[in-house]
């Protein structure tokens, strides 16, 4: 009789046991969901000092908030770029200041390093932590698939002296990346709760 009792206990235990791994891998997928392995394929671009730089090469070891962004956007993406940098602010007072920032550009033919550099440097962004990327349009379209993220000009205007000025319709899109090279999750760039990533990050890094 006691035999039987400690073999239900255990079958109970082990059957709880599952149950809550089971609950806590069900919990982490739905707070990362994505795992996407961004380390397959490689691209060239220049940073924001003209510099050849490589994807992934320089996300390497580090847990990553990447932002997809145009410098004539008028409004979503500026407000990409400052929520970016709202969460570097609230890392660095956290004691926190391991996490790499990237920014690509998808509008190259614009936004050229000397462009890039001059759109952080008005919102007072350093680069001890920070990465603007800009590159050949084929490369960087092959780029934003790997993120699902869509970009397509529109309004295209013309003018006299042969300038091209347009906008662009693109996804609003922030990254999680860890320090893996995979891509563990999605935010709405210009809505982004800030504390959410930040969690997110922290949770990453353990």
């Amino acid at each position: 009789m006691i035999r039987i009792l400690k073999l239900n206990l255990i079958k109970t235990f082990l059957l709880l046991s599952f149950v809550a791994l089971f609950i806590f891998l069900i919990s982490c997928q739905e707070k990362l969901p994505l795992n996407k392995d961004l380390t397959k394929r490689s691209y060239a671009f220049l940073n924001q000092d003209s510099i050849d730089v490589n994807f992934p090469e320089i996300i390497k070891d580090k847990i990553t908030v990447m932002g997809f962004i145009y410098t004539h956007c008028p409004d979503i993406c500026p407000m990409t770029t400052h929520n970016m940098a709202l969460a570097e602010e609230k890392l660095h007072g956290q004691g926190i200041e391991d996490v790499l920032f990237v920014a690509l550009s998808f509008d190259p033919e614009r936004d050229t390093p000397e462009v890039l550099r001059k759109f952080a440097e008005i919102r007072d962004i350093k680069f001890d932590n920070w990465i603007f990327l800009t590159g050949d349009e084929t490369t960087t379209k092959d780029l934003l698939k790997r993120f699902d993220v869509r970009a397509i000009p529109t309004d295209s205007t013309f003018f006299e002296d042969g300038t091209n000025s347009y906008s662009i319709m693109h996804t609003d899109r922030i990254s999680l990346i860890n320090n893996k090279g995979i891509l563990k999750k999605n935010y709405k760039g210009s809505t982004i709760n800030i504390e959410e990533l930040i969690t997110d990050i922290k949770y990453i890094g353990e």
